[in-house]
């Protein structure tokens, strides 16, 4: 079974860049999607993007197009979320989540989490 396990998290100012990774340290029999998602206090979980089974397509949701990036990385069972410019409201915890094939945009979508790693962003 899928099990993924979040790290790179913490305190940064706005326009700072952070990368965060999350490590599959299971197994899976069949080819996964993986997917950034992230919950600030108070507010809904937001998917932010994600990226196929082999790496060779991602997508985005506007609101972090251009400034975030995903990448993967099979050989490590990695994956990576690259964030640049941030923002005081990108502070929240951020989860890697995974589901069998094809990666989707709705979080629900997702069977496998993490645990989160928090993202602040000071003014």
């Amino acid at each position: 079974q899928i099990q993924l396990v979040e790290s790179g998290g913490g305190l940064v100012r706005a326009g700072d860049s952070l990368t965060l990774s999350c490590v599959n340290s299971g197994y899976s029999p069949t080819p996964y999607a993986l997917g950034w998602i992230r919950q600030a206090p108070g507010k809904q979980r937001e998917f932010l993007g994600g990226v196929t089974w082999n790496g060779d397509e991602t997508i985005y949701v506007d609101s972090v197009k251009g400034r975030f990036t995903i990448s993967r990385d099979n050989a490590k069972k990695a994956v990576y979320l690259q964030m640049t410019s941030l923002k005081p409201e990108d502070t929240a915890l951020y989860y890697c989540a995974g589901r069998p094939w094809g990666v989707v945009r709705e979080a629900s979508e997702y069977e496998y989490w993490g645990q989160g790693t928090q993202v602040t962003v000071s003014s």
